[in-house]
């Protein structure tokens, strides 16, 4: 891995279980250091105040699923509601062998709850026994 990216978390495994999907789990996640950049040219202005955040979000998301958009299993999103609820794309960089941030954005109440009525993402805790 290069210079240019920072460590902010590592696969848990139960997304694996909930998601019907097999990424691995001892695999690292990075961002780029670039990425706040990335965000003010895509407007992503709500969302740039909770980079700092990223390690919570991946820790502990509200809401996790796959963006049908991408091909196949190997990106997933993740969902935490703060004063906004900011969503976090997570793609695999097969080659290299890890994971990393391709995007970061608010999301709307209302896509939420048509995601959660779609099936496309699903309610994630930490702690409980709900997510088997």
């Amino acid at each position: 891995m290069d210079n240019n990216v920072l460590r902010v978390g590592k696969y848990n495994s139960k997304f694996n279980e909930i998601l019907g999907i097999n990424i691995d789990e001892d695999l690292e996640i990075v961002r780029s250091k670039g990425l706040p950049t990335h965000m003010v040219k895509s407007k992503h202005f709500k969302a740039l105040k909770y980079i700092d955040y990223i390690p919570d979000i991946i820790n502990e998301p509200d809401y996790i699923g796959i963006n049908p958009n991408e091909n196949g299993t190997d990106s997933i999103e993740l969902i935490k509601r703060y004063a906004d609820n900011v969503l976090v794309g997570i793609k695999l960089d097969s080659e290299e062998g890890y994971l990393y941030v391709s995007t970061m954005h608010d999301v709307q109440e209302g896509k939420i709850s048509r995601r959660l009525h779609s099936g496309r993402i699903k309610p994630f805790s930490v702690d409980k026994e709900e997510n088997k």
